[in-house]
């Protein structure tokens, strides 16, 4: 039985009227799994992380700031949540909840966290609505299970994976692909391993086609013992901020391309459900429930 991750506080964050950010998705996505057959018992749910485990990876002066509170304001504008006790809550358990979600992974063979893919996180600052790099942190996590040297990382979101780029840039045991909209968030990409931008309005035969290019030259170039993978749905046709145009047919045959890819390399995989910014919660839930179909969780 595939393993999910899942904690009520993903979807327990109060935004100003109208905020981009539509927290309301994550127990959506638990409450449409629930509808289609997938019993309550299945999810696991994740305890916090602590300051101690994020800076042995982050700056501690970053996450001191941040965690209590005394971030400067121009920092929290770049984040683009305002600042509280209940963000921060909220984070360690969601980052918490791809770590977990990796460690089951190489347990079981495939685990799925419901939220996730916080990859515009740095080292010392956060961006684009990540404050902590889950995606860095769970690599890690798998790298401290035996026999998982290298971790090959796939961000399929529609915005370049640049906080995941720079923090793996020395690590030459995690690589980095970003398959991403060319013009688009954020203006200043970084370098990741592969690098890949899409032109606007892109659709679901270049996509598809030039996502199976990009795998079959990560793995000329590397040999992962496991993968993480960020399936971001705001690559879809009616996403608010994604500018290309896949179909929700096409996001099922992305997402299914990745886990065939696992299957048939032996490798576990984690999956998080990245962006994805429509205002209609229960269309955006549609189109990241393909996730859980190309996995078989759910038909």
């Amino acid at each position: 039985m595939i393993p999910l991750v899942f904690h009520p506080i993903y979807s327990q964050l109060s935004l100003p009227d109208r905020h981009r950010f539509p927290i309301e998705k994550y127990v959506g996505i638990r409450d449409e799994l629930i509808a289609r057959g997938v019993s309550p018992s299945r999810f696991s749910t994740p305890t916090p992380v602590t300051n101690e485990e994020l800076i042995r990876f982050y700056s501690p002066e970053y996450v001191e700031q941040l965690t209590t509170g005394t971030l400067d304001k121009k920092a929290m504008r770049r984040i683009g949540f305002p600042w509280s006790e209940q963000l921060i809550e909220r984070t360690r358990t969601a980052v918490a909840g791809t770590i977990q979600t990796a460690n089951l992974a190489i347990e079981t063979g495939k685990a799925l966290n419901l939220t996730g893919g916080y990859h515009h996180a740095f080292a010392d600052f956060g961006s684009g609505f990540c404050l902590f790099n889950d995606l860095y942190l769970a690599a890690k996590a798998m790298q401290s299970h035996e026999g998982i040297d290298n971790v090959l990382i796939i961000d399929l979101d529609v915005h370049q994976g640049d906080g995941t780029a720079k923090l793996a840039e020395n690590d030459d045991d995690i690589f980095t692909l970003s398959l991403h909209g060319e013009k688009n968030f954020p203006h200043r990409k970084q370098i990741s391993n592969i690098d890949i931008g899409l032109p606007k309005a892109a659709e679901d035969d270049e996509y598809l086609t030039t996502l199976e290019q990009a795998i079959t030259l990560a793995f000329r170039q590397f040999q992962p013992d496991a993968i993480i993978y960020d399936a971001g749905v705001d690559v879809h046709v009616n996403d608010d901020l994604g500018l290309l145009n896949i179909s929700t047919k096409g996001v099922y045959h992305r997402d299914k391309t990745i886990f065939d890819l696992a299957e048939r390399e032996g490798l576990p995989i984690a999956a998080v459900i990245g962006g994805g910014y429509q205002r209609d919660i229960a269309a955006l839930v549609d189109v990241h429930m393909q996730l859980y179909r190309a996995a078989g969780v759910v038909k």
